[in-house]
């Protein structure tokens, strides 16, 4: 019997095109596959010995006789590429609403909508990687004072400033603001923050960015969940991307390292229930990006060590991020899918799964509660023997 669940979301860890890749722009994209390729391979024997090689060819990965954790693919069915669509995919909603595109920035009237919710001018305003458009703008907007904004192209809209042209709890508000005005006619549904901190040629993100997200328009695990008394835990973006709504409670966003250690010591606190980790191990640099899931894979056996009968631990993903693609935004690829935990089977192959709303709804009957509307359970499959 399952009695607590652990899921681990690594940003950006695509293993693959989905086959609608091509709508999105995306020429057969790889994240794990080309981001190997780029440095000459990936030693991650943890992620090998789970199951990693099963799943896709990884340069420097093998395929083990014995995988210690069932294995597959989630793809996605939600129109988007994005966290929020892949989160509340995940937890049982599929958003099917037409995404709008804004390849070349956003247009004249969302920017005056902007300009007015912030009360200054806004620079930028174009497609592109988090770090590029701080890099870019990064002179003006100290001289000035003008605020940076991007986007990924489709329903997200992301606002930066260093602490001393705004504070950081102005930013987060005026955020906020904005996120309730730009819904409609725009269809843009996230408004991240970013505060900044560092001098002139050195500006790096801040810690604790923000998220303001329209709440999911229909129940998830998490509020199925809440409702049968379960303790519900959101690690890092996860709530912000539900409004909190059912959660019991939250950590918020931090270093990929910090908040892997807090999970750990959360098996120590949490008896039971559900933990959602949103994790960003990868880095817009290929050469610290293997670095960084180098340093995850050592580090996951403290947590793999942790784990008691009745546990149920998932490592996925919630998009790509393909190096190979132009700016570095998210793509349209499956995740991975390891699933383990003592007493539960080993190397069965789970599949490709549609939906990876089939993940959600796992979940929920491992925990007993009610079924979703969407999505098949794979649980049968993870029971040994």
């Amino acid at each position: 019997m399952v009695t607590r669940v652990m899921v681990l979301v690594i940003d950006g860890l695509g293993v693959g095109a989905l086959p609608d890749a091509a709508e999105y722009g995306h020429a057969n994209p790889h994240t794990l596959s080309h981001l190997a390729d780029a440095v000459g391979g990936l030693t991650l024997p943890t992620l090998e010995g789970l199951g990693l090689g099963h799943i896709t060819g990884i340069r420097g990965v093998r395929t083990m006789s014995q995988p210690e954790a069932c294995f597959g693919r989630l793809g996605f069915l939600s129109k988007g590429v994005d966290s929020m669509a892949a989160y509340w995919e995940m937890a049982g909603h599929i958003t099917t609403e037409a995404v709008p595109q804004y390849p070349n920035g956003f247009p004249s009237d969302v920017v005056a909508v902007l300009e007015q919710v912030f009360g200054r001018k806004v620079i930028g305003n174009r497609c592109a990687s988090d770090l590029a458009m701080v890099h870019e703008c990064e002179a003006e907007h100290l001289s000035s004072g003008a605020l940076i904004i991007w986007t990924d192209g489709r329903r997200t809209c992301h606002v930066a400033a260093h602490e001393k042209a705004m504070r950081r709890d102005d930013l987060f508000q005026r955020c906020r603001d904005a996120r309730k005005l730009l819904k409609n006619p725009w269809g843009i549904w996230r408004v991240s923050a970013h505060p900044l901190v560092g001098d002139a040629g050195a500006l790096k993100f801040g810690p604790q960015p923000r998220e303001f997200v329209v709440e999911p328009p229909v129940p998830t695990m998490f509020d199925v969940l809440n409702r049968a008394s379960q303790i519900l835990v959101g690690v890092g973006r996860v709530s912000d991307l539900f409004s909190g709504r059912g959660l019991t409670s939250s950590l918020p966003v931090g270093p990929w390292g910090a908040l892997l250690t807090e999970v750990t010591k959360m098996l120590k606190k949490v008896p039971r229930g559900l933990i959602v980790a949103g994790l960003d191990v990868l880095e817009s640099d290929t050469a610290q990006s293997a670095t960084a899931l180098h340093d995850f894979d050592r580090r996951l056996p403290g947590l793999l060590e942790q784990l008691r009968p009745g546990d149920l631990l998932v490592l996925t993903g919630n998009h790509g991020r393909d190096i190979t693609q132009e700016g570095q935004v998210p793509t349209r690829e499956y995740v991975p899918l390891l699933v383990t935990g003592p007493k539960l089977a080993q190397g069965v192959h789970l599949g490709i799964r549609t939906s990876a709303a089939d993940l959600g709804h796992t979940i929920v009957e491992a925990l007993l509660g009610e079924q979703l509307p969407v999505g098949e359970s794979f649980l049968d499959a993870l029971r040994a023997g």
